[in-house]
């Protein structure tokens, strides 16, 4: 197994520009994964505006177990990785629209093409995806700091789950979840981004 390469977080964007550049296509697709609060949203935004996510993709927990709704073999991945070979290709998608308020899907949103596409989310380097992407990372931060990031977004509001019911989601089902995958995600990355 190749040694990782690692990068810090205020080094990830320059580190990403310059291997898009280096691969001189029309259009590069970036999977960004890592365990909640990682960061994954906040590079994917800072590298492109033809983002999709992975939490979009997910079922809606109604129809699933509990400790299951984290679970990749649950989410719809080939058609996320079919809306990546089509943005790639140049060609807008509808992408469906999950909502943290509901807790399944509520619609649709075009993504348009661009230079750089990024997926972000716990699943963007699962096998289902690896064949769409072009350059593969991995994002790592401590559990604590990566809980203080949840919970700020919890007291705001912005999610609707509240700070209790998002502890025991992030103890529960998020972190187990993670952790039986990211040993397969972190070794297929191409650089691992130290996010503390």
């Amino acid at each position: 197994m190749p040694e990782e390469r690692h990068v810090s977080f205020a080094d990830a964007q320059r580190w990403l520009e310059r291997r898009v550049a280096a691969l001189a296509r029309a259009s590069v697709v970036i999977g960004i994964t890592g365990p909640v609060g990682a960061g994954k949203s906040t590079l994917a935004r800072a590298l492109s505006t033809s983002v999709l996510s992975t939490d979009d993709y997910l079922p809606d927990y109604d129809r699933v177990a509990y400790h299951e709704r984290d679970d990749p073999d649950r989410a719809d991945l080939p058609l996320l990785a079919t809306h990546l070979r089509e943005l790639a290709s140049g060609r807008g998608v509808r992408s469906p629209v999950w909502s943290f308020q509901t807790h399944r899907r509520e619609g649709e949103k075009l993504i348009e093409p661009a230079n750089i596409v990024v997926v972000e989310g716990l699943h963007a380097l699962h096998a289902a995806v690896l064949p769409a992407l072009d350059v593969r990372v991995y994002m790592d931060a401590p559990r604590d700091v990566r809980w203080r990031r949840w919970e700020e977004i919890e007291s705001s509001g912005q999610r609707g789950w509240g700070v209790e019911v998002a502890r025991a989601f992030f103890d529960e089902v998020a972190e187990p979840t993670y952790e039986r995958v990211a040993p397969m995600y972190r070794a297929v990355a191409d650089v691992v981004v130290l996010n503390h």
